[in-house]
């Protein structure tokens, strides 16, 4: 899962950028990148690390230009190499800079047809270097020195009638503007808004519509499944359908998880559908226990919070908070290894006793994924003195891969795969365990728009919306996913970091 953002000002928009990245972190804390063009000029600066970390002062004062992008990443299909950190440019067509959110299920295609057809070398292996030389190969085979509005629908509508797989995008050409596209299933979500100054009218694509609000921005609307939308120098902007729509299959797993609360997607307000999955969890867990002796009920923060909250209003149940986090430490969910995430939970997490000492305790999370997060938790609620802990998802289990640019782990390495709640419930150690239903949480999240037809609920149904998900690239996915593939890859980026350290000095 990645964050995207695209401005065309009237001003410079460096810091722009990057006060919106830094909105839209909790997307990815792996890389950090921007690249913002000024007249012929393109100018890049990426990293590994925050935002924070990433961009100093001397880094924003080699970012000029009205015009930019930035993208906030953690590693998915590829690794989390600093070469793989994006934007991503390619000089020819034009010099395009290109961002991307999502997954292609058949980038491995992709990379061999653009060697063959178009002798483009793709350098990283990551999917999204692939999609940007789709984007860019289109250009070519047009041929013209100059484009305009039209011809960069019509290279969007090639890259959909090529790429397969997830994506939101904004992509930048250099000396024309940016333009964002999304999948045709609208997989992963792209909002856009503009705002008035006295320069004129300034215009911003974003993941998600918190960024447009806190930079001061009025949200216009999202970008629709197969839609791109087209923004030039002059802060011109068009729009036009570049696919036909397919079932428009939003990932319901950004309201559960990745999105902030307050965002808006897809028409959809985060916080009113998590209140929503509280709801349900409420009347199911009045269902399953009706003589339930819950004391307490405490969230596992950040994200399940509001869940929590109306959870414990609907049982009516005392609401308390009981883990305090420290922020500057990463989501676990999302840290690379096994051995990481072991060790950040205690780091992340500290129990306040007195919520918990002789009391039968509810914990909430929004989702269990390998359990073994819950497993601590729920050791130091009992280390904290809780005579008993219940454990409640607000998502159901999650069983299978997510392939639309979620890094969930191998089947192998989910806790819910082949395990039903008696088991996950002994495994991770809690006296009962509830999952939210699917389509509880479905209707959580459908209520407020109408148009959308069904959600990719892949990771929990196995269901993958796209089709052309085979037995084959789910196994190749599992060897770049499971935790020794990954610890081999990060054993060989601090090596050849020592060894580019050592070349400088």
């Amino acid at each position: 899962m990645c964050g995207i953002i695209g401005i065309v000002a009237k001003s410079p928009v460096n810091q722009a950028i990057f006060d919106g990245l830094t909105v839209l972190q909790h997307r990815g804390q792996d890389a950090a990148g921007m690249a913002t063009c000024e007249g012929d000029r393109l100018y890049l600066r990426k990293d590994n690390g925050l935002v924070r970390d990433v961009f100093h002062t001397r880094h924003m004062l080699r970012l000029p230009g009205n015009m930019g992008i930035g993208h906030v990443r953690y590693p998915t299909a590829g690794n989390s190499s600093s070469v793989e950190a994006q934007p991503f440019y390619v000089n020819s067509p034009y010099g395009i800079a290109f961002a991307h959110n999502g997954n292609l299920i058949n980038a491995n295609e992709l990379k061999e047809e653009l060697f063959r057809d178009g002798l483009r070398h793709v350098n990283t292996d990551s999917d999204s270097e692939v999609l940007l030389n789709v984007l860019a190969d289109e250009f070519q085979k047009m041929g013209k020195l100059r484009i305009d509005h039209s011809d960069v629908f019509k290279a969007v509508s090639g890259v959909n009638s090529r790429a397969r797989g997830a994506y939101a995008v904004v992509a930048m050409i250099t000396g024309y503007g940016i333009v964002g596209f999304r999948d045709p299933n609208g997989i992963r979500p792209l909002v856009y808004g503009k705002r008035q100054t006295d320069a004129g009218t300034e215009y911003i694509l974003a993941s998600e519509s918190v960024a447009i609000d806190v930079l001061g921005f009025e949200l216009i609307a999202d970008v629709k499944p197969g839609e791109a939308v087209f923004i030039d120098l002059e802060g011109n902007i068009t729009t036009q359908q570049c696919a036909e729509p397919a079932t428009y299959s939003p990932c319901i797993f950004e309201h559960v998880y990745f999105a902030r609360p307050d965002s808006l997607i897809d028409g959809i307000s985060v916080y009113k559908a998590r209140l929503r999955m509280g709801e349900a969890l409420a009347r199911k867990i009045k269902r399953v226990y009706p003589d339930h002796d819950i004391d307490v009920i405490i969230p596992i923060p950040d994200t399940s919070r509001t869940s929590a909250l109306q959870l414990s209003y609907e049982l009516d149940v005392v609401y308390r908070e009981g883990f305090i986090k420290n922020r500057y430490i990463g989501r676990t969910f999302i840290m690379p290894g096994q051995k990481q995430r072991k060790k950040s939970v205690r780091q992340k997490l500290n129990a306040i006793e007195l919520e918990f000492k002789d009391k039968n305790v509810l914990l909430v999370d929004d989702s269990i994924v390998r359990g073994t997060t819950s497993k601590q938790i729920i050791q130091m609620a009992r280390d904290a003195g809780a005579k008993r802990v219940y454990f409640a998802s607000a998502a159901p289990p999650v069983r299978y891969p997510n392939v639309y640019g979620i890094d969930m782990p191998t089947v192998s390495e989910l806790i819910g795969h082949d395990r039903n709640e008696v088991q996950i419930a002994e495994a991770i150690g809690a006296d009962w365990l509830v999952y939210q239903d699917l389509e509880d949480l479905k209707q959580a999240v459908f209520r407020k728009n109408k148009g959308i037809v069904r959600f990719d609920c892949s990771c929990f149904d196995g269901d993958y919306v796209t089709g052309g998900v085979t037995g084959e690239y789910l196994e190749h996915l599992e060897q770049l996913r499971n935790d020794t593939s990954k610890q081999a890859r990060e054993d060989l980026n601090i090596r050849e970091g020592l060894v580019n350290q050592y070349n400088a000095n």
